[in-house]
């Protein structure tokens, strides 16, 4: 599913516009996105939590050349899925 085809389906469950559901999505990422640019995280119970997790720095290698080169210590966003979401997910009640 991608963005437009989310709007869509927002729009029709919830009975709002497009328009409506294409502001609310909007929001919801900038406001997810702000949190984890502050180092929160962002918990929704029976779904998951957004977090940011930290990457060591680490050697690695050129794959075209073969020369090994270093990788700077970074954070990436991450998502840990509900154990409610992965029952859904599996078929199974919890």
């Amino acid at each position: 599913m991608n963005r437009k085809e989310l709007i869509d389906a927002l729009a029709g469950k919830t009975g709002c516009t497009k328009a409506c559901a294409d502001r609310s999505i909007g929001s919801l990422i900038e406001i997810i996105t702000a949190t984890l640019k502050k180092g929160d995280n962002v918990a929704l119970v029976g779904f998951g939590t957004f977090e940011v997790r930290k990457r060591a720095a680490r050697n690695g290698r050129n794959p075209a050349t073969g020369a090994a080169l270093k990788i700077k210590a970074s954070k990436a966003p991450a998502f840990k899925a509900s154990a409610t979401l992965k029952a859904a997910v599996n078929g199974s009640k919890k």
